[in-house]
Parts: structure tokens; sequence; C-alpha cells
């Protein structure tokens, strides 16, 4: 786990995979008890990254300060940038995705589906084709993607269900010898909650796309 800025209000830090962002559960590790053994103050979750996903995060420091945030998520003014290391490649060079999704909580797995009904939610995020690369004689792709919904495992089973899943995703039909998930935060943008200045936090890839991306 590295800080990289921190204030009054805010910190932004860089969640490594393995570590689960928060829980009910005071045994277990994650990224609040992480932060608050470090910090020795209250830490207040914003948003949330699967367990196997790592990359920027933002927490809040003050009750205030994560009421703003929430707002901004939810008004749309929160801006996440992932990239992804899939099987395959796209059909376009870019494009939005659009699905309902239902999340098997018994399972912890979201699935397609083609209609509305309890439980179903929609699913919508755009993505930019950055590279194609050849490893041993298959086909990878790295993709930029901009969420515009937070649905649970939301990028990993848009891409699977296209028959793209990410490196490493078993759960979501990958087969390789892949021991990462292909998945990294890599941009926030937000209004700062004191300034409400718009402000930017960008993280090169240090797991399994490291290797992969051209610079």
């Amino acid at each position: 786990m590295k800080i990289i800025f921190q204030d009054e209000h805010i910190i932004v830090c860089i969640k490594p995979e393995s570590i689960i962002s928060q829980s009910e559960s005071a045994r277990r590790e994650t990224m609040i008890s992480l932060l608050k053994s470090e910090t020795k103050g209250e830490i207040f979750p914003v948003h949330r990254l699967d367990k196997q996903t790592a990359g920027l995060m933002v927490f809040a420091k003050t009750k205030a300060a994560a009421a703003f945030l929430s707002a901004e998520i939810t008004s749309g003014n929160f801006k996440k940038e992932y990239l992804s290391l899939v099987h395959g490649k796209p059909q376009e060079e870019s494009a939005v995705l659009k699905d309902l999704l239902f999340k098997d909580s018994t399972k912890n797995k979201s699935y397609v589906v083609k209609r509305e009904r309890k439980g179903v939610k929609k699913a919508s995020l755009e993505y930019e084709l950055i590279n194609t690369i050849s490893i041993e004689n298959k086909e990878f792709s790295i993709v930029k993607v901009l969420l515009h919904t937070g649905r649970t495992h939301q990028i990993r089973v848009q891409f699977a269900s296209r028959g793209l899943p990410l490196v490493g995703d078993r759960k979501y039909g990958a087969q390789d010898s892949f021991d990462s998930l292909g998945l990294w935060s890599y941009s926030l943008t937000f209004h700062h909650p004191e300034t409400k200045e718009e402000i930017s936090f960008k993280s090169e890839p240090q797991n399994v796309i490291k290797d992969y991306i051209v610079k």
C-alpha cells in the first residue's frame, strides 16, 4: 500500500492486489485498517475495488468529505479510468458497452442478462483500444476503460461476455497461466471536497499490465 497524496480531507493511495477495500469483520485486513494504522486517524470509504484489482483509490478523512465525494459519484462528476489486459482483440477501436447485469450474491458473480427484473441493473462503460500484442503466439489487447456505472465486476463481466475475458480472471472464463488479474485503476478525477477544484491522479500499472503496455 502506497500513499501518493493526502491532506486534511482526503487520502489517495495505491491498493495492492489481494487486499479488500473494506469489511464488516474487524479481523480482516482491509485498505481502511491499513490506512488507519498509517495515519492514526479516521478513514471513510468512498468507492471500492475488487479484491484482485489493484491501483488508485481515494478515501475521505472526514464525514463531510465522504458525503461530498459520494455525491460526486452519484452525479457523475467522479471519473474513474482503468487499464485492462484482455484475451483477443475488440471488434472496434473504441465503443460504448451497455448491458443489463444481475449479481448472484451467493456466488459473488455477475451475469449479463437480456431483460430487466428484480436485482438487474444497467451497466455502461466506454473503452479505447491502446494496443494489441502477441504473447506465446496468442493475441491480447490492452484497453483503457472509462466507467459510467460502478457495478460489481462490471469491467470483467462486460468484456468476458464478448469473448474478451481479462487475463488471470478464471471466474469469468480466462484460461491462461497469469497469476494476477489484468486490471489496474489508472486514473481518478474529481472535485476536491474543500476547494471544489477539479483534481486528477494517475498511476502507471504495477501489476501484470506493466510488462506489456507501450509507453
